[in-house]
């Protein structure tokens, strides 16, 4: 069974046409290539409500698996994806976010001013990444392997996580 994902781009620029998204094309490009089936990629403005909604309603309505958020994840005060995403979750994996803090430290030390998130919402995962392409193709090759089999045990695909 292939793994479904939708990516939700967090940006008002984008959301505006003023600035051509990168990030959710990258994405998209390298879930294909690990063989998640890509059911929707869109763009939103940075507001928390529009946020919660889509990521709720994609929950909500078993339509993916798993749901990948670039954007609005930094200081800004209009940087609220990881508010909008506890708005919604029902358990936390701080794992995830912290993993990706700590190897992307290697690369620049401005992943400590990450505030993504990560939870689940009835059989749908859910994951900030940063915004820019870059950022995005480092965290998701981190994760990868882990996440496929945290996947697995949420959609029942698997029965536990031993080795």
């Amino acid at each position: 069974m292939s793994m479904r994902v939708s990516i939700i781009i967090a940006s008002d620029s984008s959301y505006e046409g003023r600035r051509e998204d990168l990030s959710g094309p990258e994405a998209a490009r390298i879930m294909k290539e690990a063989g998640y089936e890509v059911n929707a990629v869109q763009i939103l403005p940075d507001d928390r409500k529009m946020l919660s909604d889509a990521m709720q309603k994609i929950c909500d309505r078993n339509e993916a698996d798993l749901i990948l958020t670039s954007g609005g994840t930094g200081f800004s005060v209009r940087d609220v994806t990881p508010e909008a995403t506890l708005d919604i979750t029902e358990r936390q994996v701080p794992g995830i976010p912290e993993a990706i803090r700590a190897y992307s430290m290697q690369f620049t030390n401005r992943a400590m001013l990450s505030r993504a998130a990560a939870g689940i919402r009835k059989q749908t995962l859910i994951v900030n990444l940063p915004g820019s392409p870059k950022a995005v193709r480092e965290s998701l090759e981190f994760i990868l392997p882990a996440l496929q089999h945290g996947l697995e045990i949420l959609t029942g695909e698997a029965s536990n996580c031993g080795r």
